[in-house]
């Protein structure tokens, strides 16, 4: 019985942690950080702000994705075990966008065809235990939009 008392009490305490924090447990997130935003990969349903979609037909493709070999090629990056200045960047800025990987397709949304073919819209090289080139392509195309904002208003 006593143990029904301590699981009971404990269990808001995790509500409130969840809700307030955005998961249960804290892990590293693949983000880009720009300006006073970051964009993020969801990890909860309710914190979707975006959705982007994946297709293996390039025809369907609204933006493709070029997976390369050397990061000095790339335009955005996920590299483990790397300190830089920039680790902390997403923490440390104000608003967060969140990006959802979709399975189904929509208009309205990025579809984006990923492979290691040339002549994509954007390049990205991912070395990473944790974070797969899907969830880097995601973020980068998801973020693209804010970025485009930001330029566009700055001149």
């Amino acid at each position: 019985m006593m143990r029904y008392r301590i699981l009971a009490s404990a269990f808001p305490l995790l509500v409130v942690g969840a809700l307030a924090g955005g998961q249960l447990v804290s892990a590293a997130q693949p983000c880009i950080s720009l300006g006073g935003a970051s964009t993020r990969i969801a990890t909860l349903p309710w914190q979707n702000q975006q959705h982007v979609s994946f297709t293996d037909d390039p025809k369907r493709a609204s933006v493709r994705v070029q997976i390369v070999d050397s990061a000095d090629f790339a335009d955005f990056s996920v590299i483990d075990d790397m300190n830089t200045a920039d680790a902390t960047s997403c923490d440390a800025s104000g608003e967060t966008r969140y990006i959802g990987i979709s399975t189904h397709a929509s208009a309205s949304e990025p579809v984006i065809y990923l492979s290691d073919e040339p002549g994509a819209d954007y390049r990205i090289f991912v070395q990473s235990k944790t974070f797969s080139a899907r969830e880097a392509a995601a973020l980068l195309v998801g973020a693209a939009p804010v970025h485009a904002r930001q330029l566009a208003a700055s001149l």
